[in-house]
């Protein structure tokens, strides 16, 4: 029979495996880095080399063909404003209102930024958005805790959008680093004016050269959440997509033309499948899926449009 003593022995034992074993360590603090590039073909980023994209995809899923427009509405035009208006809050055109770039009739009280879900259910949540396109800071994602624009438009002068992705990306950079976003969200506009001034093909050197510049930047910030002194502790989901492809050099009224319809989405990280998706995806699917990483289960009374879509 055993001791009162080693009994005594062995409850402390028994404690102590409890509460200092892995099983009990606490889990990793979900974040989420989600990236858009706007104007972007994904067979142009099979032509260019993008080395950081295709790492991206080969840690986790995703689809060459995430089509811009649902099944249930398509009365929006197949431009940036709707696009990124779905992209951010996880419903189609006919709930955000927003059917071209005048953004008249939106409606993100009803229908917000995906950043405010995630602040309803966890209102510590600390959001940031970098973007290089100003009707995006100023409409969809002014609820976010640091909401950057670094888009300039200034009369007679020559828009730089090289300048404004690096620049968007720097403060990206530094915010990553210096401080502790759960979500965060950067903008790169510079292939969406490529396809515009040369035109959207693989074909297109411009085209292509921009697509290989986005993808540095989104090395960059890669190499900014990889570089966190927390990022041991840390569980990253990245996502990344575009608002629509496009055809000669433009993209509008492009509702019967696969090159504009379909956009991409990559999901990737340690809580992400691996593969291709067999199921068709959408851009409503994309915010859903971050809400989801971030442990945010959609509401009823949200009505979102989108599911989550590639998490294990």
């Amino acid at each position: 029979m055993k001791t009162v003593a080693q009994l005594l022995s062995a409850l402390c034992a028994l404690c102590f495996l409890l509460f200092h074993s892995p099983a009990s360590a606490a889990e990793p603090a979900k974040k989420v880095l989600y990236i858009g590039i706007d104007g972007t073909r994904f067979d142009a980023i099979e032509k260019a080399a993008t080395p950081n994209l295709d790492a991206l995809m080969v840690n986790g899923i995703h689809s060459p063909a995430c089509l811009i427009l649902g099944e249930r509405y398509q009365k929006n035009d197949t431009i940036s404003g709707p696009g990124w208006s779905s992209i951010l809050t996880g419903v189609w055109a006919d709930k955000h209102g927003v059917h071209d770039n005048s953004f008249t009739g939106r409606n993100y009280a009803d229908f917000p930024h995906f950043f405010a879900r995630l602040k309803e259910v966890r209102p510590n949540a600390k959001t940031a958005s970098f973007v290089t396109w100003k009707p995006i800071a100023e409409y969809i994602t002014s609820a976010a805790d640091v909401n950057q624009n670094f888009e300039e438009k200034e009369k007679g002068s020559v828009a730089d959008y090289d300048r404004y992705d690096t620049q968007a990306t720097d403060a990206a950079v530094k915010h990553i680093t210096e401080a502790n976003p759960d979500a965060l969200f950067l903008y790169i506009g510079q292939v969406d004016v490529a396809g515009h001034t040369h035109g959207f093909h693989p074909a297109v050197p411009e085209y292509v050269a921009a697509i290989e510049r986005a993808d540095k930047l989104v090395g960059r910030t890669l190499a900014a959440v990889k570089g966190r002194k927390t990022f041991a502790e840390e569980d990253w989901l990245v996502v990344v997509t575009s608002d629509h492809g496009g055809q000669g050099k433009g993209h509008g009224g492009g509702h019967k033309t696969p090159e504009i319809l379909n956009s991409f989405l990559i999901v990737s990280g340690a809580a992400a499948k691996r593969g291709t998706f067999d199921e068709q995806v959408y851009l409503v699917d994309a915010p859903v899926t971050v809400l989801a990483h971030l442990g945010v289960k959609p509401k009823d009374e949200w009505k979102l449009d989108g599911r989550a879509a590639g998490l294990k």
